[in-house]
Protein backbone atom coordinates (compact mmCIF):
# COMPACT_ATOMS: atom_id res chain seq x y z
CA UNK A 1 0.00 0.00 0.00
CA UNK A 2 1.18 3.51 -0.84
CA UNK A 3 1.18 6.28 1.94
CA UNK A 4 1.52 9.78 2.23
CA UNK A 5 4.05 11.75 5.03
CA UNK A 6 1.87 13.95 6.80
CA UNK A 7 3.75 16.22 9.42
CA UNK A 8 2.12 18.47 11.84
CA UNK A 9 3.06 21.80 12.42
CA UNK A 10 7.00 21.86 14.13
CA UNK A 11 5.60 23.20 17.64
CA UNK A 12 2.81 20.53 17.83
CA UNK A 13 5.81 17.52 16.98
CA UNK A 14 7.61 19.06 19.61
CA UNK A 15 5.21 19.49 22.18
CA UNK A 16 4.11 15.82 21.69
CA UNK A 17 7.75 14.84 22.13
CA UNK A 18 8.40 16.93 25.12
CA UNK A 19 5.00 15.24 26.71
CA UNK A 20 6.10 11.43 25.66
CA UNK A 21 9.32 12.01 26.95
CA UNK A 22 8.57 13.31 30.42
CA UNK A 23 6.00 9.92 31.00
CA UNK A 24 9.52 7.99 29.22
CA UNK A 25 12.01 9.61 31.91
CA UNK A 26 9.25 9.04 34.51
CA UNK A 27 8.82 5.47 34.15
CA UNK A 28 13.05 5.10 33.95
CA UNK A 29 13.29 6.78 37.24
CA UNK A 30 12.98 6.41 40.86
CA UNK A 31 9.63 6.40 41.05
CA UNK A 32 7.18 4.13 41.76
CA UNK A 33 6.00 2.84 38.78
CA UNK A 34 1.89 2.91 40.20
CA UNK A 35 2.45 6.44 41.13
CA UNK A 36 3.41 7.78 37.65
CA UNK A 37 0.72 5.91 35.89
CA UNK A 38 -1.61 7.36 38.96
CA UNK A 39 -0.78 10.65 38.04
CA UNK A 40 -0.62 10.58 34.28
CA UNK A 41 -4.41 8.85 34.08
CA UNK A 42 -5.75 11.85 36.40
CA UNK A 43 -4.17 14.44 34.24
CA UNK A 44 -4.77 12.87 31.26
CA UNK A 45 -8.66 12.55 32.31
CA UNK A 46 -8.76 16.00 33.37
CA UNK A 47 -8.63 15.31 37.03
CA UNK A 48 -5.59 17.02 38.35
CA UNK A 49 -7.26 19.26 40.67
CA UNK A 50 -9.63 16.34 42.20
CA UNK A 51 -6.24 14.43 42.32
CA UNK A 52 -4.49 17.10 44.14
CA UNK A 53 -7.83 17.55 46.94
CA UNK A 54 -8.02 13.62 47.13
CA UNK A 55 -3.89 14.03 47.89
CA UNK A 56 -4.68 16.74 50.01
CA UNK A 57 -7.38 14.61 52.23
CA UNK A 58 -10.15 16.53 51.21
CA UNK A 59 -13.59 15.75 51.31
CA UNK A 60 -14.72 14.16 47.57
CA UNK A 61 -18.38 12.93 46.53
CA UNK A 62 -18.30 9.45 46.62
CA UNK A 63 -18.11 8.87 42.70
CA UNK A 64 -15.08 11.27 42.50
CA UNK A 65 -13.09 9.46 45.05
CA UNK A 66 -13.75 6.32 43.47
CA UNK A 67 -12.89 7.39 40.07
CA UNK A 68 -9.38 8.64 41.06
CA UNK A 69 -8.82 5.96 43.55
CA UNK A 70 -9.61 3.88 40.23
CA UNK A 71 -6.25 5.37 38.73
CA UNK A 72 -3.79 3.73 40.95
CA UNK A 73 -3.50 0.47 39.87
CA UNK A 74 -3.02 -0.92 42.91
CA UNK A 75 -6.39 -0.25 43.87
CA UNK A 76 -7.40 -2.66 40.35
CA UNK A 77 -7.71 -5.93 39.99
CA UNK A 78 -6.81 -8.02 36.57
CA UNK A 79 -7.74 -11.14 35.59
CA UNK A 80 -4.35 -12.12 34.99
CA UNK A 81 -3.59 -11.82 38.47
CA UNK A 82 -5.12 -14.83 39.44
CA UNK A 83 -3.11 -17.11 37.16
CA UNK A 84 -0.86 -18.96 39.44
CA UNK A 85 2.06 -20.12 36.95
CA UNK A 86 2.58 -15.87 36.63
CA UNK A 87 5.38 -14.77 38.69
CA UNK A 88 4.01 -11.95 40.77
CA UNK A 89 6.53 -9.59 41.00
CA UNK A 90 6.94 -9.49 37.04
CA UNK A 91 3.18 -9.25 36.85
CA UNK A 92 2.99 -6.66 39.95
CA UNK A 93 4.98 -4.03 37.29
CA UNK A 94 3.10 -4.75 34.26
CA UNK A 95 0.06 -4.81 35.82
CA UNK A 96 0.63 -1.12 36.22
CA UNK A 97 2.36 -0.52 32.65
CA UNK A 98 -1.18 -1.94 31.54
CA UNK A 99 -3.48 -0.08 33.33
CA UNK A 100 -1.79 2.85 31.86
CA UNK A 101 -2.13 1.18 28.47
CA UNK A 102 -5.68 0.46 28.57
CA UNK A 103 -6.64 3.80 29.93
CA UNK A 104 -5.15 6.21 27.37
CA UNK A 105 -6.63 3.92 24.72
CA UNK A 106 -9.88 5.16 26.55
CA UNK A 107 -8.81 8.61 26.06
CA UNK A 108 -9.90 11.00 23.62
CA UNK A 109 -6.33 11.53 23.21
CA UNK A 110 -5.88 7.87 21.56
CA UNK A 111 -7.88 9.37 18.30
CA UNK A 112 -4.89 11.50 17.61
CA UNK A 113 -2.17 8.97 15.59
CA UNK A 114 0.44 11.82 15.91
CA UNK A 115 0.54 10.82 19.96
CA UNK A 116 -0.79 7.36 19.80
CA UNK A 117 1.70 5.56 18.02
CA UNK A 118 4.72 6.70 19.53
CA UNK A 119 2.88 6.94 23.24
CA UNK A 120 2.07 3.34 22.90
CA UNK A 121 5.45 2.74 21.66
CA UNK A 122 7.37 4.11 23.96
CA UNK A 123 5.10 2.16 26.65
CA UNK A 124 5.91 -1.22 24.59
CA UNK A 125 9.64 -0.50 25.47
CA UNK A 126 8.57 -0.56 29.08
CA UNK A 127 5.89 -3.13 29.40
CA UNK A 128 7.08 -6.16 27.07
CA UNK A 129 10.47 -8.27 27.73
CA UNK A 130 11.72 -6.60 23.97
CA UNK A 131 10.68 -4.51 22.00
CA UNK A 132 11.69 -3.34 18.59
CA UNK A 133 12.05 0.54 17.20
CA UNK A 134 9.63 1.77 14.72
CA UNK A 135 6.32 0.17 16.35
CA UNK A 136 2.97 1.20 14.93
CA UNK A 137 0.40 -0.32 17.60
CA UNK A 138 -2.96 0.77 17.01
CA UNK A 139 -5.59 1.21 19.72
CA UNK A 140 -7.71 -1.88 21.56
CA UNK A 141 -4.89 -4.42 21.71
CA UNK A 142 -5.63 -6.58 24.30
CA UNK A 143 -2.61 -7.98 26.26
CA UNK A 144 -2.99 -10.78 28.74
CA UNK A 145 0.50 -9.85 30.65
CA UNK A 146 2.94 -7.89 28.75
CA UNK A 147 6.13 -8.72 30.27
CA UNK A 148 6.08 -12.26 28.19
CA UNK A 149 5.87 -10.46 24.75
CA UNK A 150 9.33 -9.95 22.35
CA UNK A 151 8.65 -7.84 19.23
CA UNK A 152 10.96 -6.85 16.63
CA UNK A 153 11.37 -3.86 14.41
CA UNK A 154 8.90 -2.16 12.56
CA UNK A 155 6.05 -4.18 13.17
CA UNK A 156 2.66 -2.91 12.94
CA UNK A 157 -0.21 -4.21 14.87
CA UNK A 158 -3.38 -3.00 14.03
CA UNK A 159 -7.26 -2.47 15.84
CA UNK A 160 -8.49 -4.85 18.35
CA UNK A 161 -6.13 -7.47 18.49
CA UNK A 162 -5.31 -10.37 21.35
CA UNK A 163 -1.69 -10.59 21.89
CA UNK A 164 -2.00 -13.72 24.88
CA UNK A 165 1.12 -13.74 26.30
CA UNK A 166 0.26 -16.09 29.14
CA UNK A 167 2.95 -18.15 28.15
CA UNK A 168 5.53 -16.29 25.95
CA UNK A 169 4.83 -14.41 22.34
CA UNK A 170 7.66 -14.15 20.04
CA UNK A 171 7.16 -11.57 17.15
CA UNK A 172 9.75 -10.67 14.71
CA UNK A 173 10.61 -8.09 12.36
CA UNK A 174 8.88 -6.29 9.91
CA UNK A 175 5.53 -8.15 10.88
CA UNK A 176 2.17 -6.99 9.90
CA UNK A 177 -1.18 -8.17 12.09
CA UNK A 178 -4.21 -7.34 10.57
CA UNK A 179 -7.62 -5.77 12.60
CA UNK A 180 -9.06 -8.25 14.98
CA UNK A 181 -6.42 -10.87 15.05
CA UNK A 182 -5.65 -13.56 17.92
CA UNK A 183 -2.59 -14.99 18.56
CA UNK A 184 -2.28 -17.66 21.75
CA UNK A 185 -0.36 -18.23 24.20
CA UNK A 186 -2.47 -20.90 26.36
CA UNK A 187 -4.56 -23.71 25.91
CA UNK A 188 -6.88 -25.27 28.66
CA UNK A 189 -7.64 -28.91 28.77
CA UNK A 190 -11.19 -30.07 27.25
CA UNK A 191 -13.12 -31.75 30.21
CA UNK A 192 -11.04 -29.46 33.33
CA UNK A 193 -11.55 -25.90 32.12
CA UNK A 194 -8.80 -24.89 35.34
CA UNK A 195 -6.20 -27.05 33.90
CA UNK A 196 -4.13 -24.48 31.62
CA UNK A 197 -1.08 -25.16 29.38
CA UNK A 198 1.38 -22.52 28.04
CA UNK A 199 3.27 -22.40 25.31
CA UNK A 200 5.69 -20.48 23.57
CA UNK A 201 4.10 -18.93 20.37
CA UNK A 202 6.28 -17.33 17.37
CA UNK A 203 5.60 -15.28 14.50
CA UNK A 204 9.05 -15.03 12.32
CA UNK A 205 9.86 -11.87 10.09
CA UNK A 206 8.02 -10.47 7.01
CA UNK A 207 4.68 -12.11 8.39
CA UNK A 208 1.44 -10.84 7.06
CA UNK A 209 -1.44 -12.08 9.49
CA UNK A 210 -4.75 -11.49 7.44
CA UNK A 211 -8.13 -9.73 9.38
CA UNK A 212 -9.32 -11.72 12.01
CA UNK A 213 -7.10 -14.42 11.44
CA UNK A 214 -6.47 -16.98 15.19
CA UNK A 215 -2.83 -18.42 15.76
CA UNK A 216 -2.92 -21.01 17.87
CA UNK A 217 -1.31 -21.66 21.09
CA UNK A 218 2.66 -23.09 20.40
CA UNK A 219 2.40 -22.47 16.76
CA UNK A 220 5.13 -21.25 14.57
CA UNK A 221 4.58 -19.01 11.89
CA UNK A 222 7.48 -19.08 9.54
CA UNK A 223 9.31 -16.17 7.37
CA UNK A 224 7.83 -14.23 4.73
CA UNK A 225 4.38 -16.72 5.23
CA UNK A 226 0.88 -14.89 4.60
CA UNK A 227 -2.03 -16.46 6.89
CA UNK A 228 -5.38 -15.10 5.18
CA UNK A 229 -8.39 -13.51 6.32
CA UNK A 230 -10.37 -15.83 9.09
CA UNK A 231 -7.95 -18.49 8.70
CA UNK A 232 -7.36 -20.64 11.87
CA UNK A 233 -3.47 -22.33 12.01
CA UNK A 234 -3.17 -25.05 14.59
CA UNK A 235 0.00 -25.98 13.54
CA UNK A 236 3.07 -24.56 11.77
CA UNK A 237 3.16 -22.86 8.57
CA UNK A 238 6.42 -23.37 6.64
CA UNK A 239 8.49 -20.03 5.20
CA UNK A 240 7.21 -18.38 2.25
CA UNK A 241 3.79 -20.00 2.31
CA UNK A 242 0.14 -18.22 1.80
CA UNK A 243 -2.16 -20.51 4.63
CA UNK A 244 -5.98 -20.25 4.23
CA UNK A 245 -8.69 -21.99 5.95
CA UNK A 246 -10.03 -23.58 9.09
CA UNK A 247 -8.09 -25.47 10.00
CA UNK A 248 -5.28 -23.95 7.94
CA UNK A 249 -3.47 -25.61 5.24
CA UNK A 250 -0.99 -23.66 2.77
CA UNK A 251 -2.03 -23.89 -0.85
CA UNK A 252 0.30 -21.20 -2.32
CA UNK A 253 4.13 -20.94 -2.28
CA UNK A 254 4.81 -16.41 -2.73
CA UNK A 255 5.76 -15.78 -6.35
CA UNK A 256 9.21 -16.37 -6.66
CA UNK A 257 10.46 -18.10 -3.41
CA UNK A 258 9.27 -21.59 -5.16
CA UNK A 259 13.16 -22.83 -5.32
CA UNK A 260 13.23 -22.39 -1.14
CA UNK A 261 9.94 -23.31 -0.03
CA UNK A 262 8.24 -26.51 0.68
CA UNK A 263 5.73 -27.65 -0.89
CA UNK A 264 1.94 -26.75 0.58
CA UNK A 265 -0.44 -29.12 2.13
CA UNK A 266 -1.59 -29.45 5.47
CA UNK A 267 0.18 -27.86 8.60
CA UNK A 268 2.68 -29.86 10.86
CA UNK A 269 1.88 -29.92 14.14
CA UNK A 270 4.78 -29.83 16.50
CA UNK A 271 3.20 -27.34 19.44
CA UNK A 272 4.45 -30.35 22.26
CA UNK A 273 7.99 -28.34 21.11
CA UNK A 274 7.19 -25.42 22.60
CA UNK A 275 5.08 -25.99 25.58
CA UNK A 276 6.61 -24.49 28.98
CA UNK A 277 7.33 -26.30 31.92
CA UNK A 278 6.08 -23.88 34.50
CA UNK A 279 5.98 -25.06 38.42
CA UNK A 280 2.72 -23.71 40.54
CA UNK A 281 4.11 -21.70 44.10
CA UNK A 282 4.28 -24.24 46.72
CA UNK A 283 1.89 -22.70 48.92
CA UNK A 284 -0.53 -22.11 46.10
CA UNK A 285 -4.12 -22.76 47.49
CA UNK A 286 -6.13 -23.13 44.15
CA UNK A 287 -9.99 -23.09 43.56
CA UNK A 288 -12.40 -23.76 40.81
CA UNK A 289 -14.46 -20.83 39.82
CA UNK A 290 -16.85 -22.97 38.07
CA UNK A 291 -17.22 -25.85 40.64
CA UNK A 292 -18.26 -28.58 38.18
CA UNK A 293 -18.32 -32.20 38.18
CA UNK A 294 -15.69 -33.18 36.12
CA UNK A 295 -16.59 -37.20 36.49
CA UNK A 296 -17.94 -39.02 33.05
CA UNK A 297 -20.79 -40.94 33.86
CA UNK A 298 -20.53 -44.20 35.50
CA UNK A 299 -17.27 -42.85 37.46
CA UNK A 300 -17.29 -42.16 40.77
CA UNK A 301 -18.14 -38.26 42.04
CA UNK A 302 -15.67 -36.24 44.27
CA UNK A 303 -18.40 -34.11 45.62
Amino acid sequence: MTKRHIDLPTDVEEAIDRTIGDVDRRLSGDEETAVVVLEVLADLFGDWHAYERYREGDSLPPLTRARIESYDPRNVRIESEHWAEQDLADLREAKCLRHLWRGFDLSPLANNLAFALPFREMLADHLFEEAGTGLQLFGGIKIQCGHNIEIGDNVVVHNDVLLDDRGELVIGDRVSVADRSHLHTHSHDTVDQTDVTTYRTVVEDDVRLGYDAMIDAGCRVGENSLVGASSMVRGDVPAHQIAVGSPAKTVKTKPGWEPVAEHPGPLADNREERRLDRELPADLDPFDEFGRDLSPPGEPTDL
